[in-house]
């Protein structure tokens, strides 16, 4: 394995042409394709990627799916699913390079119950297939969760640092209750996006480093950057990791290897 080796955890791709969810958080007037996203790995000289689900666009799945096919070789990507999706779906999603399901709960009014039955054998049937459950949610909504996805045997990634209350920060307890799930094994953060939380991003991912240990870390772009387009460059989401961690051989797992283990089971 190249000591290189970089896998971005998570970006996206869409179009123009694709439909909106009504009242999306976002609504980019641009498009962000599959061709433009290979290209700019290439030229940062990053192997491969994630695509993450955005929900704008809901269970409108298919320009990530076929993303999946044109490069199932350094590609994987997560999904938007309603609970009832059949195991037959999910595994032909499987062989086009799926390897888990985001659960788009941010900026609702209140959380899902997924307790219900329909939640609990979603995530049973995703856990059989070794895919991961990716929560869509602010830091405080954490501890609401994360109790429920971790007794239900399902992987779990968390994004964006887990988007700490900015009040409190490492002492918050969305923060804890990650820490505690990381603890039991099958809970990975991405170390991506500080540069929406803000200049204690660095605190974040250092507390994450120490508690948690390069191997339950992958470091993400966050790309296209979507509301923020203007304001930040790829390269400045690599020089913000190289920075931010001083220890070459966490970096270099943070960067690539934990990644290479987690999305393509190498």
């Amino acid at each position: 394995m190249p000591d290189d080796l970089k896998i971005d955890a998570h970006v996206h791709v869409f179009t123009t042409a694709m439909p909106l969810i009504d009242n999306p958080r976002h609504a980019p007037t641009y498009s962000f394709t599959h061709e433009q996203l290979m290209a700019t790995l290439d030229a940062h000289s990053i192997e491969r990627a994630v695509i993450a689900a955005a929900s704008p666009w809901g269970d409108y799945n298919d320009y990530t799916i076929a993303a999946l096919r044109a490069q199932p070789k350094r590609l994987r990507g997560t999904v938007i699913l309603k609970p009832t999706v059949d195991r037959f779906a999910l595994e032909a999603m499987s062989r086009d390079g799926v390897v888990g399901v985001r659960l788009p709960f941010i900026g609702l009014p209140s959380l899902p119950d997924i307790t219900t039955f329909e939640y609990r054998a979603f995530f049973r049937r995703l856990a059989d297939l070794g895919w991961h459950v990716h929560p869509h949610v602010e830091g405080e909504d954490l501890p609401k969760i994360l109790p429920t996805l971790g007794a239900s045997g399902v992987n779990i990634v968390i994004d964006h640092l887990g988007r700490p209350d900015p009040r409190t920060g490492i002492n918050s307890d969305g923060f804890k209750t990650m820490l505690h799930s990381i603890e039991k094994g099958r809970t990975w953060v991405k170390v991506s996006a500080g540069y929406r939380l803000g200049p204690q991003a660095v605190d974040y991912a250092r507390e994450l480093l120490r508690i948690a240990g390069p191997d339950r870390l992958v470091w993400a772009s966050d790309s296209p950057f979507v509301g923020h387009e203007a304001k930040f460059t790829y390269q400045s989401t690599v020089d913000w990791l190289t920075g931010c961690i001083a220890d070459p051989v966490a970096r270099s797992k943070i960067f690539g290897e934990t990644a290479l283990k987690l999305y393509f089971g190498a």
